[in-house]
């Protein structure tokens, strides 16, 4: 099957096809099929990105992996991993999947086939073997397991730069753009410069925070950068949740809220996070990779988790004077 591209529909296959592509860890090259999934087994959706570049802990340094594409809006539930609320994009396999000419007849779409129930190997396969005598529960999804599933690679590749384009994942005008800001760096980084863009904390030790009681739905608007900075250390922090400057681009827009991001799995250990400080994730909020260190056109699309500190309500929209009907 040709290498797909961005926007090329897709349906995924059936349950039982799928089985017969894993292995006994329930993984293609590495990849782990997960229990959530198989919801989408039979439906058809658009690629969204190659994966041919995407990123691991701890390094957050580039890597890639072959014949794998995200779809459209589709994310992990967590339904299977004790309920995470990362949201993170799934990995798909090509294996996994079918071109097709376009979305499903409406009488198809409206009939959507059978969900089958999860093997033993793919529950299995959702937690880590505790380690003994721990009680501990430690997970195991794609993003724990990416970093045996992929290889190390550099964003200047002419290979993958290439890529880039060919897969319809960027623009010409976005890989001048952004290769250039990644050059620009790299030569600051040899003068023992600031990279841009140039984030100057200034809160000191002693951090604020804010409670606006916000709701997935409410609309509200990202603050300046200058009142940002206000609220950060040394280290880029809010009682211990890093800004970190993917979420720069953002400041000043307006976006909505998409939820609570309660508790999610540390992609290193596997354990369960619960923050002590409650966060949220933006709809549509995501890191582009494009100004970090490394990790240009990374197509995983993390959601960035915000304190409410960072965010005010968005005024509603005013309303114009009456119709004057006389």
């Amino acid at each position: 099957m040709a290498a797909l591209r961005v926007g090329t529909w897709v349906e995924v296959r059936s349950a039982e096809e799928i089985f017969a592509s894993l292995d006994g860890n329930g993984c293609v090259k590495a990849l782990p099929f997960m229990p959530e999934m198989l919801q989408y087994c039979g439906k058809r959706f658009r690629v969204y990105k190659s994966a041919h570049k995407t990123c691991t802990p701890p390094s957050l340094l580039l890597r890639t992996i072959d014949d794998t594409v995200h779809l459209e809006g589709l994310r992990c539930d967590g339904q299977a991993h004790g309920g995470c609320q990362a949201g993170c994009l799934i990995f798909w396999k090509e294996a996994w999947l079918r071109p097709v000419d376009g979305p499903a007849p409406q009488d198809q779409a409206a009939a959507p086939p059978p969900q089958a129930p999860a093997p033993e190997v793919l529950l299995r396969a959702t937690r880590r073997p505790p380690a003994e005598g721990a009680t501990e529960e430690l997970y195991r999804c794609q993003s724990t397991d990416l970093v045996h599933a992929t290889r190390a690679a550099t964003w200047w590749s002419p290979g993958m730069l290439l890529k880039d384009l060919t897969s319809g994942n960027v623009s010409l005008l976005d890989l001048l753009r952004y290769g250039s800001l990644s050059l620009l760096n790299a030569v600051l980084g040899l003068l023992n410069r600031r990279s841009y863009p140039f984030l100057r904390p200034r809160s000191g030790d002693k951090t604020p925070s804010a409670e606006l009681d916000l709701q997935p739905g409410e609309q509200v608007v990202v603050r300046s950068e200058d009142e940002i900075m206000g609220t950060l250390n040394e280290r880029k922090k809010n009682r211990g949740l890093r800004f970190d400057v993917e979420m720069w681009p953002y400041c000043g827009k307006s976006v909505s809220v998409l939820g609570h991001a309660g508790k999610f799995i540390d992609e290193r250990s596997g354990r369960m996070i619960q923050p002590k400080n409650p966060c949220l994730i933006l709809d549509e909020v995501v890191c582009s990779g494009n100004y970090s260190k490394g990790r240009m056109f990374c197509s995983r699309s993390i959601y960035s988790y915000w304190h409410e500190v960072w965010l005010r309500r968005a005024e509603p929209e005013a309303k114009g004077p009456a119709n004057d009907r006389r």
